[in-house]
């Protein structure tokens, strides 16, 4: 009788142990999250492993829709509005399917963000498509990945690699310059202390408006007299404008209020700026 209690006793431990051992997940979830323009890009997708297969055309089938990745629908979610290849995509989460090709992909994004993998997928939830090229990568990328690349203020690349096949997915914000210039228009209103260094900075980079540009950091150094970095950037301004003698002066404050700082960074930046002038 102890014998088959002690017996009884080592197998409920061991299937305990076992119900408790954790193992790495064939195709591990990322999440990834990309501050773009005034908002985010979230992707959620799970990450298969190459192993040494065939991927395109033999474990990811040509022609068919695929769940881009692994195990549940690949979710891509938009906190503003962008614009996608010359298509308006609004705020909100989207599965992402894709269908493979030997020379160009289809980038699909769909209501079925629920959806288990492929097997749920319906055409009619689609709600916007887009072909891209397919590119062969010099690199192999084991496992599969979805990342953000070039990722500037109102543009960036979604790419897609596994193996050596490579696709980009270029997204835009969407109305960038519109929204960035009501937003400073109201604070330039509305604020008690102007935001005359952000304002200089949309309307230089962003607007292209040299002008208000000029008058906005002209402000800005007003209130921050000995802002070395704001003073070089009122020098760049004037430069671009064509008044070399202004960007000179403006670069000579920077540089003092640089070195008397000891901000070796703008020190050397004023002195490059000098000698172009």
């Amino acid at each position: 009788m102890k014998r088959i209690i002690f017996t009884l006793v080592c197998s409920a431990f061991m299937l305990t142990g076992f119900a408790q051992l954790k193992m790495p997940a064939p195709s591990p979830t990322a999440m990834v999250k990309q501050n773009f323009s005034l908002g985010a890009i979230e992707l959620t997708y799970s990450r298969p492993i190459a192993k040494g297969r065939t991927i395109f055309g033999d474990l990811v089938p040509y022609d068919k829709v695929w769940r881009t990745g692994a195990n549940a629908a690949t979710l891509i979610k938009f906190t503003e509005e962008v614009e996608i290849m010359g298509k308006k995509i609004d705020t909100g989460t989207y599965a992402l399917y894709t269908i493979p090709g030997q020379n160009t992909w289809q980038i699909i994004l769909n209501k079925g963000v629920s959806n288990w993998g492929s097997d749920s997928y319906k055409e009619s939830d689609d709600v916007a498509r887009f072909t891209v090229k397919s590119f062969k990568s010099k690199t192999k990328a084991e496992s599969f990945t979805m990342e953000f690349t070039s990722v500037l203020p109102s543009t960036c690349i979604l790419e897609i690699r596994w193996d050596r096949t490579m696709v980009a997915l270029p997204i835009t914000a969407y109305n960038f310059n519109v929204k960035m210039r009501a937003n400073v228009e109201q604070a330039m209103a509305n604020m008690t202390k102007k935001p005359y260094w952000q304002a200089a900075q949309f309307y230089n980079e962003y607007d292209k408006d040299a002008a208000k540009a000029l008058e906005n950091i002209n402000m800005a150094v007003k209130d921050n007299p000995k802002a070395f970095y704001m003073w070089l950037y009122k020098a760049k301004i004037e430069k671009d404008m064509g008044d070399k003698v202004a960007a000179k002066a403006s670069a000579n404050t920077s540089l003092e209020l640089a070195k008397q700082a000891k901000n070796e960074d703008y020190i050397k930046m004023n002195q490059d700026l000098l000698k172009k002038l």
